[in-house]
């Protein structure tokens, strides 16, 4: 296999296959995240084309943002049954059919079927459940920063495709942009097969970091295991009640990220005079910005105080949204408010991921961690439909940023009610 020849030319160069794993998943995250971010892209040719009110249109944004959320605990418990690069190619599969149908719709209930549910299954089964299996799997070391990383891959990859997608649309229409969509999402599938594997021992070796090869646990492959294996880890996880504050405030997290602001940015710029391609240049700043601020995030949670962390990340967020609508949107304004909300765009998760592992240690924590992330879908689904039908009933975005805002602060001070961790060995390699 190429896997095998890649990690044994790697090994006599000193280099873990560690890292190739983390590549071919950051590609993909990269990829499918672009696809998510391509509803900011079609909102508004929808409702020119269709006639479709933007709450109609933001209720298929909600349940795709929703089963990308839902999927991720069963997800996990798949990839611990039948493997990452298995999921993966189905996943990359179905969010390809989804935005290849999209194209090719006619009536609301199929956005519905092929943008809201088959994207939002397909997207689900590659969130950052898989991010956080890969980095805690292949890495014990520098753990923090592959998380940092892959997280970083599937947030900037949601806003850095949108200048091209918004140009594709301006100039072709909005269905040559998703026609560009599947193609990125082909190329993804590619590197994945060829270079994914689930776990170090299926290379001979080691978690980077780690000195033994750690063999594969046993699993009960049967389909009542899969299907309660997620179920079970919610109901120890909610005994705990770092999850409960995990939950709360990652539901703030994804209620005042994606859910707002990547669903609704190009369309609420465009109220107030903003091309398209101009908001989704924004966006992009955003992702550059979220791209460096994640992957420090990851590095900073490797060495410092998780809780801290996440106080400032939300802190800034809150008091960066409730900057926006005192702006003149002008384009100095706005690159500030990209600078600072892009920083910390998904910046939390590192922190967070590091905590669930804390509490429900390396093999339990990628099922936990997806309920953690399901609650991240949760309020990103409430955001966007919640602002659409603000923009639908009261002509303005606005109250929704406000709400979103200062949701930021109470998670900052939330978070800040859990006890301090205990230091890990593996945090100070």
């Amino acid at each position: 296999m190429i896997s095998n020849r890649l990690a044994a030319f790697l090994a006599m160069r000193r280099v873990h296959y560690g890292w190739a794993v983390l590549g071919a998943t950051f590609l993909v995250m990269l990829a499918t995240a672009g696809a998510m971010g391509a509803s900011g892209v079609i909102i508004a040719p929808l409702e020119a084309e269709f006639g479709w009110s933007n709450a109609d249109i933001s209720s298929a944004m909600a349940v795709r943002l929703a089963l990308y959320g839902l999927v991720g605990p069963f997800a996990a418990a798949l990839i611990n049954r039948i493997g990452a690069r298995a999921v993966v190619g189905a996943a990359v599969s179905l969010i390809a059919i989804g935005v290849a149908g999209t194209a090719s719709m006619r009536h609301l209930w199929q956005l519905e079927l092929f943008w809201g549910v088959i994207v939002g299954l397909g997207s689900g089964m590659t969130a950052l459940v898989l991010g956080a299996t890969v980095a805690t799997r292949w890495f014990s070391a520098r753990r923090g920063l592959a998380v940092g990383l892959l997280t970083a891959s599937n947030a900037t990859g949601q806003l850095v495709f949108l200048p091209l997608l918004a140009g594709v649309s301006g100039h072709w229409g909005w269905r040559a942009a998703l026609a560009v969509v599947v193609a990125i999402l082909v190329v993804a599938l590619a590197f994945a097969l060829a270079l994914l594997r689930d776990r170090p021992a299926d290379v001979g070796l080691p978690p980077y970091g780690e000195h033994a090869i750690v063999p594969a646990p046993k699993t009960n492959a049967g389909f009542a295991s899969l299907v309660s294996a997620p179920l079970v880890a919610l109901r120890d996880g909610a005994k705990n009640r770092v999850f409960w504050v995990l939950f709360a405030t990652f539901f703030i997290c994804g209620l005042s990220t994606n859910g707002l602001i990547q669903t609704h940015w190009i369309t609420l710029c465009g109220d107030f005079g903003v091309a398209p391609v101009g908001a989704a240049s924004i966006l992009a700043m955003i992702g550059v910005f979220d791209f460096f601020g994640t992957i420090l995030s990851g590095w900073l949670s490797d060495r410092y105080d998780n809780r801290w962390l996440l106080f400032f990340y939300y802190g800034l967020r809150g008091l960066s949204l409730i900057y926006l609508p005192f702006t003149d949107f002008s384009v100095v304004s706005l690159s500030l408010f990209a600078v600072f909300y892009g920083l910390d765009w998904v910046a939390t998760v590192p922190p967070t991921v590091r905590l669930a592992a804390d509490a429900f240690g390396p093999e339990r924590a990628n099922v936990t961690f997806g309920w953690i992330f399901a609650a991240h879908q949760l309020g990103a689904a409430t955001a966007a439909f919640g602002a659409g039908a603000a923009r639908t009933e009261l002509a303005s975005y606005l109250p929704a940023v406000y709400v979103a805002g200062t949701a930021c602060l109470i998670a900052s001070a939330l978070v800040m009610t859990l006890a301090q961790p205990r230091r890990r060995e593996a945090a100070l390699a």
